[in-house]
């Protein structure tokens, strides 16, 4: 474990942003914190409002993360009112929170962490606290005592496992009442983590790293020699999207799914008692909140709708077995060992997905690790890992952002000709609402533009059949399904009357604007039948209903495109995807539409440009924002029972109506 502190950068003589400093570098570091996990404060004196000096423990705040923590992350609670709570026999948590909000000096500070009458009772001015994986492998075996005292001697006071918040306190309170603390390094908390203090900031922060880096030398001892050969995984993009359906159904709300396939999860996947892991138990309790007890388990060639339904009975099992009642969360899994495909996490958002990947990459790496090096990983019992699970301060934290959520959360969209105009609107509109988003553009420019809209932009030619495939298994690979297509790429050929017009400007009109949303749908569509609420927009024009003379090579690849979403949706309602068809016109804020363009034009009607751009019934300007908000709506259950439909958005066409 590297130390990462520098004293050029440590602040002088100010005890909280020291405190923020060494967290922060407690929290670059995945192998100790991930996620908002672990704590640390610091014991100072401040003035109140009266002007009275007050001793405080300035202690980690609910819902802040070490890795980004600032001043305001450290609510100051006084230290009279943690030390008298510490002397009580017994305190349910809901008190311990109220009276713990009653010691703060600003009322409007987070809640102080959990964990901070343990910080109040461990004397020294800097505690640290963290859950580092090195020191959870140590603890997590069948000889997890010997393996401590191996490692550590009598350097550190070992705590047994207890409910964390204030059952804890009185542990480590009774661990270490009359002991010298100065002749010691810390505290080891089975199966939860370690604690370290000082005086000083960089010596706790020191120890914290010497402690778990002695950890990972007693492991690294232990250890097998290292194979060179990488275990081989297997690729099944259509049993992940049909894996994710599952968990989503179980879920009762769409999920991404996150595939890794990084060196731990392949050695995960690929032990031989993976199915016997996958029913062990977390590394540390803590996860639990956002993992569950126990991850799924599905077989190389297993069925995901079984596996799912399996899981979620042996959920129930567990759930009443241990209930004292309490409301029973969703049946769905949050991650998955996939015998010989990897690890594949699951969550109701992009950012709850990601979370939950990096603890199942951190568990399964800690998981191997042990296996290996003491012979057997081993957990905390059921019924203390259930007590975390549904304990009602941890719930409250998840519950928190309210039950509210976008219409599109957690579905996986593609939008073609997504660098600008209508294809970005789309984009943007769907992003909005929720959905994960992938735009394609032939136009480099995309990466960055999706970016702007937290989506993710690949380059490629939607004429090409290998750089379609090659798109389409990027998304999937990447988020875990499809759900939404919105194939807008399309050109505007010059244009020219039947006996003028040449070959090649037919050719590519029909290659881009037809024939490329026919390549795309066959590389989709398998994926779609595995999609949620499944729908498909294609962007038609104006011109399928009231051609114009001169522009046969776009009008008739536009209807050839009208005919296409008719049969799809005929092919495709068996398996509950929809497919319709948006008709824009006179969408007038895009590239192609420079002010010299649109002058010219209104000119050649006898108008103004204003004139021009509302020249429909309703004398409404139709923006790209409008056609994108359309298409988000035709994507989502508004339009569950539509399909085959064409949609003008137009203003109203009198040579259409």
């Amino acid at each position: 474990m590297k130390n990462l502190y520098k004293a050029a950068d440590a602040p002088k003589k100010d005890d909280l942003a020291l405190r923020v400093y060494t967290s922060r570098l407690l929290g670059q570091e995945e192998d100790l914190v991930l996620h908002g996990g672990g704590n640390t404060s610091v014991k100072t004196t401040v003035k109140d409002f009266f002007g009275n000096y007050v001793d405080v423990l300035c202690v980690k705040g609910s819902g802040w993360d070490l890795a980004t923590i600032e001043k305001p992350g450290f609510p100051a609670v006084r230290m009279d009112t943690l030390l008298k709570l510490a002397e009580l026999d017994t305190l349910s948590d809901a008190d311990m929170v109220e009276q713990q909000r009653l010691g703060l000096l600003d009322p409007a500070a987070p809640n102080p962490s959990i964990e901070a009458i343990v910080h109040a009772v461990i004397p020294a001015k800097f505690v640290d606290h963290t859950h580092a994986d090195a020191v959870l492998a140590l603890t997590n075996n069948p000889d997890g005592n010997k393996h401590v005292a191996q490692c550590y001697g009598d350097s550190m006071i070992v705590v047994p496992y207890v409910m964390p918040g204030f059952v804890l306190a009185k542990a480590v309170q009774k661990a270490i009442e009359g002991k010298d603390l100065s002749k010691v390094d810390g505290l080891i908390l089975m199966n939860h983590g370690i604690f370290t203090f000082d005086d000083d900031a960089k010596k706790s922060y020191d120890l914290m790293i010497k402690k778990v880096t002695e950890a990972e030398k007693y492991i690294a001892k232990h250890l097998p020699k290292a194979s060179k050969k990488k275990a081989k995984l297997q690729k099944n993009l259509l049993g992940l999207a049909a894996l994710r359906k599952a968990v989503s159904k179980s879920r009762g709300t769409a999920c991404i799914a996150k595939l890794s396939t990084s060196k731990a999860a392949a050695d995960f996947a690929t032990v031989d008692n993976l199915s016997n892991l996958c029913k062990r138990g977390p590394v540390t309790p803590d996860h639990t909140i956002r993992t569950k007890r126990l991850p799924l388990y599905l077989a190389a060639s297993g069925d995901a709708d079984k596996a799912v339904e399996k899981y979620g009975k042996d959920y129930t099992k567990y759930f009443d077995k241990h209930a004292k009642g309490e409301s029973i969360l969703d049946l769905a899994p949050r991650w998955a060992g996939w015998a010989d495909h990897g690890v594949v996490s699951f969550g109701a958002t992009e950012k709850e997905a990601n979370i939950i990947a990096d603890i199942a990459d951190h568990s399964v790496a800690t998981i191997i690790q042990t296996e290996k090096a003491f012979g057997s990983w081993k957990a905390l019992p059921a019924k203390d890992l259930f007590e975390i699970e549904y304990w009602e301060l941890e719930q409250a934290k998840v519950k928190k952002g309210g039950s509210n959520k976008p219409q599109h959360q957690g579905k996986i969209a593609l939008v073609t000709g997504a660098a600008a105009g209508i294809g970005f609107a789309c984009a943007e509109q769907l992003a909005l609402a929720g959905a994960t988003v992938v735009g394609v553009d032939l136009n480099p420019e995309i990466v960055e533009t999706m970016a702007s809209i937290g989506a993710l932009g690949l380059v490629a030619n939607l004429t090409d059949d290998k750089a379609i495939k090659k798109i389409v298994e990027t998304t999937v690979e990447t988020y875990g399904g499809l759900d939404i297509l919105v194939s807008n790429a399309g050109i505007f050929t010059a244009g020219a009357y039947l006996e003028d017009l040449e070959q090649q400007n037919w050719d590519k009109s029909f290659a881009v604007n037809l024939t490329s949303h026919q390549k795309l749908l066959r590389e989709t569509i398998p994926f779609l039948k595995h999609g949620i609420d499944p729908a498909i927009v294609l962007v038609g024009s104006r011109n399928v209903n009231a051609p114009g003379a001169g522009a046969a090579s776009y009008s008739c690849a536009k209807a050839g495109l009208n005919q296409l979403c008719r049969v799809a949706a005929l092919e495709l309602a068996p398996q509950g995807v929809r497919c319709n068809i948006i008709h824009p016109d006179a969408v007038f804020d895009t590239k192609l539409w420079t002010p010299e363009n649109l002058k010219r034009s209104a000119e050649r009607y006898g108008l103004t440009v204003e004139e021009y751009k509302t020249r429909n019934l309703l004398k409404t300007e139709i923006k790209s924002a409008d056609v994108g908000r359309m298409v988000t709506a035709m994507a989502s259950p508004l339009f569950g029972k539509t399909t085959g439909a064409q949609i003008p958005v137009d203003g109203g066409n009198d040579r259409i109506i």
